[in-house]
C-alpha cells in the first residue's frame, strides 16, 4: 500500500482520463485526438489553483464496449496506483459508453476486482456527444455499404486531423483525379484501397504504418459499431447502473442541417467539397429515429437550456452529424450548443491568427474559439466541483 497523498495535495491536484470515442484514437501518425482538449483543460485546473494529470486511453478504434471498458479501467490502475488522487473520467462518443460501463457497479468485465479497486476514488464522470440512446448511423454502419461508409469516415478524420490546409487542399484534388468518392464508398473495396494507397502516399513511412495497422483494426473488429443501435443501447441501460457515489454530467450539441445558407461561403476548397458532401449523408442518417426505441426526453429545465443555446427547435432529428442530440442527455447537462461531433474536441474551423485549429468535416456549426473555452470551462467547473 502506498502512503496517501497529503492532504494539501490531495485538494488541488487530480487524474484526469480522456476516453476516445467510435474510430477515435490516442496518438496516431503524429497527431494527439485530444490535443486542444488537453491543453485547455490543464489551463483551466491552472486558472483555479489545481494542478490536473491528464492521460490519454488508447482504444480500438471499434472494438466492443466492455473490451474498450477493460483497456480503460488497465489504464487507470497501472497509472493511479502511486497516488490517491481523486479521479475524473471524460469519455467523447462511445467513450462515455466505455466509462459508464466500467462504473457500473455490477458489471462483469473479466477483471480481478482488486485490480479495480480505484473506483472508490472516481470522483466524477463526464460524457461529451456521446450515444446514450444509441444512434441510428450505427445501425447503417452494421450494413455492407455502411461499413465501407465508415472505413471512409476513418479515414478522412485521420487525414483532416493529421494534414495542414495547404496538404489537404492536394489530397483533394488527388482524390478528385482518381474518380467519384461515392462510387468508393458504395462500391467494391479495391476501389476504396485506391484511395487508401493514394492517401497514404502522403505520409512518411513511420505514420503511414500507424494508419495501416488502425485501418486494419477497423476491418477486424467492428463489435462496438452494433452495440450503439438504438436497440443494443435499450439492453444496455437496462443493464448498466450509476455509481451512486460519481457525479454523471454530459455535453449536447447540434449541427446545422445540410444545405443552410452559412455553409456556402465555407465550401473554400476541394476538401471542404467533400465533406460537406458526406456531411450530408451522415446527418440524413443520424436524423430517422426509431420507432420502437426513443431517446430520452429532455427535462424542462433541459429543454430551455437546448432552446436558448440552439438557434433551432431541437428535436428527435437533430444531430451534431453523427449522434443525435436527445441521445446525448446522461446526468446533468453540462453544457450544450450549436457545434458538431469533433467541434468540442477542438477540431473547428478556426478564423483566428495564428489558425490554431483544423476542422474535422465541413458542417456549418458556427463553433469558434470563445465558445471552445466556455465549453471546457463548463466541464472544467463540473469535475472541480466539491
Amino acid at each position: 500500500m502506498h502512503p496517501p497523498t497529503n492532504t494539501r495535495e490531495a485538494t488541488t491536484a487530480h487524474r484526469v482520463y480522456l476516453v476516445p470515442g467510435m474510430f477515435g484514437f490516442g496518438r496516431l501518425a503524429g497527431f494527439e485526438y485530444f490535443h486542444h482538449l488537453r491543453a485547455a483543460l490543464e489551463e483551466h485546473f491552472r486558472k483555479a489553483g489545481a494542478r490536473a494529470t491528464i492521460e490519454i486511453v488508447p482504444s480500438s478504434p471499434t472494438a466492443s464496449i466492455r473490451h474498450r471498458a477493460r483497456i480503460l479501467a488497465r489504464t487507470v490502475e497501472q497509472s493511479s496506483r502511486l497516488d490517491d488522487l481523486p479521479i475524473h473520467l471524460v469519455g467523447h462518443s462511445t467513450g462515455g459508453l466505455d466509462l459508464r460501463l466500467l462504473l457500473s457497479p455490477h458489471a462483469t468485465l473479466g477483471i480481478d476486482p482488486t485490480r479495480l479497486a480505484w473506483r472508490a476514488r472516481v470522483r466524477s464522470a463526464v460524457s461529451l456527444n456521446t450515444p446514450h440512446h444509441g444512434t441510428p448511423l450505427a445501425t447503417y454502419f452494421s450494413t455492407v455499404a455502411g461499413t465501407r461508409l465508415l472505413y471512409t469516415l476513418s479515414l478522412l478524420t485521420v487525414v483532416s486531423l493529421a494534414f495542414t490546409a495547404p496538404s489537404l487542399d492536394v489530397l483533394s484534388r488527388w482524390i478528385g483525379g482518381v474518380g467519384d468518392l461515392d462510387r468508393a464508398v458504395t462500391g467494391d473495396y479495391r476501389l476504396l484501397s485506391r484511395y487508401t494507397d493514394g492517401i497514404l502516399r502522403f505520409m512518411d513511412p513511420y505514420a503511414r504504418r500507424e494508419l495501416e495497422d488502425y485501418l486494419r483494426k477497423i476491418r477486424a473488429d467492428q463489435g462496438g459499431v452494433i452495440q450503439i443501435t438504438p436497440e443494443a443501447m435499450d439492453l444496455f441501460n437496462a443493464s448498466t447502473e450509476n455509481d451512486a457515489a460519481v457525479r454523471y454530467g454530459c455535453v449536447a450539441t447540434a449541427a446545422p442541417p445540410p444545405g443552410a445558407t452559412h455553409l456556402m461561403h465555407r465550401l473554400r476548397s476541394p476538401y471542404a467539397a467533400i465533406t460537406s458532401t458526406m456531411y450530408s449523408t451522415l446527418y440524413r442518417l443520424a436524423g430517422q429515429p426509431h420507432e420502437m426505441y426513443p431517446y430520452g426526453r429532455p427535462s424542462e429545465r433541459e429543454e430551455d437550456r437546448l432552446a436558448h443555446a440552439i438557434p433551432r427547435p431541437v428535436t428527435d432529428r437533430s444531430s451534431d452529424g453523427i449522434v443525435p442530440t436527445l441521445s446525448m442527455l446522461w446526468g446533468e447537462l453540462v453544457w450544450c450548443g450549436e457545434a458538431d461531433h469533433l467541434d468540442i474536441l477542438g477540431h473547428f474551423h478556426d478564423d483566428g491568427r495564428p489558425r490554431r485549429h483544423t476542422d474535422w468535416i465541413t458542417t456549418g456549426a458556427r463553433f469558434t474559439r470563445r465558445r471552445f473555452a466556455e465549453m471546457v470551462g463548463a466541464v472544467a467547473g463540473f469535475l472541480l466541483r466539491p
